[in-house]
């Protein structure tokens, strides 16, 4: 919908590849289906699902035996976004890197986007 011919809207590092792949297989899920809403201290939040059925208006990415939904409305939001799986001593999740943020909360849980008619440069 708002992507570039050839150029995949979110990219997946190996390791969140090999996680999404992992998870999938264990839940039986056709893909993770990732979204935005309204929430958190800085204005909105990431969602996260797994879905046994790809909506056919959702943007599909697939790397490494991994299956990624975008939801419509998150599309235009996450384009660039590297998507990342990190291990550490006191948790382990997804990270989002992604260039269209302008603000997060201390907890990284919440971000805030360009504004619309920031964005197109008026």
């Amino acid at each position: 919908m708002f992507g570039i011919p050839g150029k995949s809207p979110v990219t997946l590092t190996p390791a969140a590849a090999a996680q999404v792949a992992r998870l999938m297989a264990r839940d039986s899920s056709a893909a993770l289906r990732i979204g935005v809403k309204k929430g958190g201290c800085a204005g909105m939040e990431y969602t996260m699902n797994y879905v046994a059925d790809i909506d056919p208006h959702d943007e599909v990415v697939e790397q490494d035996g991994a299956r990624v939904a975008i939801a419509p409305m998150a599309q235009m939001f996450l384009f660039g976004t590297e998507i990342d799986y990190e291990t550490g001593l006191l948790e382990s999740g997804f990270k989002f890197r992604n260039p269209n943020v302008v603000d997060a909360c201390g907890c990284g849980e919440s971000i805030k986007f360009r504004e619309v008619d920031e964005a197109r440069g008026g």
